[in-house]
């Protein structure tokens, strides 16, 4: 995890600020100093280019603070045929969007606000492509690196890593946040070999809804808790323990639902994990080689195909993805290779709807780098990086 630089306080609760920028109808934008200026109230989108080429909306996490290099949550287009992006404006109001994630509706998307006094923020997606930003509600914790919404799209889940402690606030038929209904903080087993404390790392729904799950880096545990669709609180029903110093980061379920692919950031493995719908516990496998060498390396996150043929895993420090085969559906994890990512630090991943291109963003280099997936779930440079401050998410939108 690496928090932005002199966080600022927490946004606080402002109402509602007004349409910002007429940005992504499902066209591209026309070209412009990539994510410089803020969207102004009342802009329209440009005019599509003429063209087969379909483009749909890219948005992208940064951070804010003093030093953090970001203005807010940029927006762009990307051509889904070649992945090319154009850049947007960008969505001011949003303090530290470090993480962002979707409603199921597609109405609505949230940010964390990753400082002392984390926040989470609600921004509205109009059928125009205009955004609006509905407001900000407190995690109860600090540093918040992560956030998902149910999908019975009524809650929304968080997680603080620098109190290492888990949230939930409920979700309004406008999409808006509502008032905190639970706070869950990690208090055992003991963190991990030099690990300070708890640090709460991801937190998400099971495929098939059942039960909530919530990687915690510095206890070296994932917890598996039954969310109350009625209260919106979480009780806990299992743990499932990794090798002490691990440093378990983020999980990927299989789209068979029985087992998930969890990256651990300090011992720079790949662990492949039993799941069971039923009971919600989670049976962590061996670790296994993320193919990067002997060098220092920390793996950030997997990602899995929609087909569940491949997985793909961010490698910072070797700056690379690594590639796997699935096999025995879904049980065993082939390494094939890895691939320079064509940026430094990749800290997230993330597939096109249709899983035909892989966009990683490159922290340090302050990039979007886009690659074409074969078939054969070969990765393919999809032309130069593109430009994007200090960029910790890239969000694709159907």
């Amino acid at each position: 995890m690496n928090p932005a630089p002199h966080p600022r306080p927490a946004p606080g609760l402002p109402g509602r600020r007004g349409l910002l920028g007429g940005l992504l109808a499902g066209a591209a934008l026309a070209a412009v100093p990539a994510l410089a200026a803020p969207a102004r109230a009342g802009a329209r989108p440009a005019p599509a280019p003429a063209g087969p080429r379909a483009t749909r909306p890219l948005l992208l996490g940064t951070y804010t603070s003093e030093g953090g290099g970001g203005t807010g949550i940029g927006t762009a287009a990307y051509d889904t045929g070649t992945g090319a992006i154009t850049p947007g404006p960008v969505i001011t109001g949003v303090e530290n969007p470090s993480y962002l994630a979707p409603h199921p509706s597609g109405a609505t998307v949230y940010a964390v606000a990753e400082q002392g006094a984390g926040a989470v923020t609600a921004v509205a997606v109009g059928p125009d492509g205009t955004y609006e930003v509905l407001g900000s509600r407190p995690t109860g914790g600090s540093g918040p690196t992560h956030l998902s919404v149910h999908p019975s799209g009524r809650w929304l889940l968080s997680a603080n890593y620098t109190s290492g402690s888990v949230a939930v606030h409920p979700i309004a038929e406008d999409g808006s946040l509502g008032e905190r209904t639970d706070l869950v903080t990690h208090s055992s087993p003991p963190p991990g070999p030099g690990q300070g404390g708890p640090h709460a790392h991801q937190i998400v729904t099971s495929p098939d809804g059942g039960h909530v799950l919530a990687v915690d880096l510095g206890t070296d545990t994932v917890y598996t808790y039954a969310l109350d669709a009625s209260a919106g609180t979480l009780t806990e029903v299992s743990r499932a323990a990794l090798a002490p110093g691990s440093g378990p980061r983020h999980l990927a379920f299989h789209p068979g639902g029985r087992f998930a692919y969890l990256a651990c950031e300090l011992d720079n493995t790949m662990v492949v994990c039993a799941y069971d719908p039923a009971t919600g516990v989670l049976t962590p496998g061996p670790g296994q080689s993320t193919g990067t060498g002997s060098g220092v390396s920390s793996p950030a996150q997997p990602v899995v195909t929609g087909d569940g043929a491949y997985v793909y895993l961010a490698n910072r420090g070797h700056n690379s993805l690594t590639r796997y085969a699935v096999e025995g559906g879904g049980a065993v994890l082939r390494l094939l290779d890895t691939v320079p990512v064509g940026g430094d630090w990749p800290r997230q991943l993330a597939l096109s709807p249709d899983s035909s291109l892989l966009f990683a963003a490159n922290q340090r280099s302050s990039t979007v780098t886009v690659f074409g997936v074969g078939p054969d779930g070969s990765l393919t440079g999809a032309g130069a990086p593109f430009p994007a401050p200090v960029a910790v998410c890239v969000l694709p939108l159907p």
